[in-house]
């Protein structure tokens, strides 16, 4: 499944319990409506997964429709993750709190802190 334009595409698989929608190009004012669709469009699954690595401009349409987005998925039991936001949007998510609003994933640093050596359980004391 998949939409698409000159400054805006999305693509999205479908898993068991996740969607994953992949999200290239431009969200503004001329392609918010697609982003919207393809984000009300999603199936219903517990995790809604929305890939920003490819986006290089998120407006505050954008960010209005990632809230609405949020509270659409969170009404029904489901979450909505942002997965590896690329330095643009990352700074744009910053500077509006979305990021405080909903999980943002990202990928580099979660292998960097699945490569660190587990503390030994020995270590570890408990105060009763």
């Amino acid at each position: 499944m998949g939409e698409g334009s000159d400054r805006f595409d999305v693509q999205v698989s479908v898993g068991d319990q996740v969607v994953l929608m992949q999200v290239a190009g431009e969200i503004d004012i001329a392609t918010v409506a697609a982003f919207r669709s393809a984000l009300w469009s999603a199936p219903a699954r517990p995790v809604l997964q929305v890939d920003l690595s490819e986006l290089r401009l998120l407006s505050a349409a954008g960010v209005r429709t990632l809230l609405a987005a949020h509270l659409r998925v969170r009404a029904r039991g489901g979450e909505l993750v942002l997965v590896d936001p690329s330095p643009v949007v990352a700074r744009v998510l910053r500077a509006t709190g979305l990021h405080r609003v909903m999980p943002v994933l990202e990928p580099a640093r979660v292998v960097e802190a699945a490569r660190r050596p587990a503390a030994p359980t020995s270590d570890l004391v408990l105060a009763a």
